[in-house]
């Protein structure tokens, strides 16, 4: 997997972003941003074009499905942008309500590299088929 498609990886925990990114470098990933919680992320988003979106749940400020619901109900450039739930969340009503909100895939931590490299493969191609 190699691609220079920006990707915004969100996530109140520095060490969290950091073993995330590490991970999509190691993937081949190389144009990786980084935001701190859901507010940070929506001006960035607000700002720049993502191609993919790496996002928390449980944030402060404003949380991951907060995020997600602005994202999605947006109607702008960004409203369809992939999104992959990355979260401690592994309740079935939490996973659920993510689905419904809008998520592309979801991956309860701590996870396997492999894990994110089969979601990854599997929402890229899908966007891919659909556009």
């Amino acid at each position: 997997m190699s691609s220079d498609i920006p990707i915004l990886i969100v996530d109140d925990y520095p060490t969290m972003r950091k073993t995330i990114g590490d991970v999509m470098r190691r993937f081949g990933f190389t144009n990786i941003s980084y935001a701190e919680d859901g507010q940070m992320a929506w001006d960035m988003l607000l700002e720049n074009r993502y191609g993919l979106l790496l996002l928390d749940w449980s944030m402060p400020r404003m949380s991951g499905p907060e995020l997600l619901r602005l994202i999605r109900s947006s109607g702008g450039e960004f409203a369809d942008v992939p999104v992959l739930a990355i979260t401690a969340e592994a309740d079935r009503q939490t996973i659920v309500d993510a689905v419904k909100g809008g998520v592309d895939g979801y991956i309860v931590k701590p996870f396997l590299p492999e894990t994110l490299a089969a979601k990854l493969r599997e929402i890229l191609s899908s966007r891919t088929t659909r556009r």
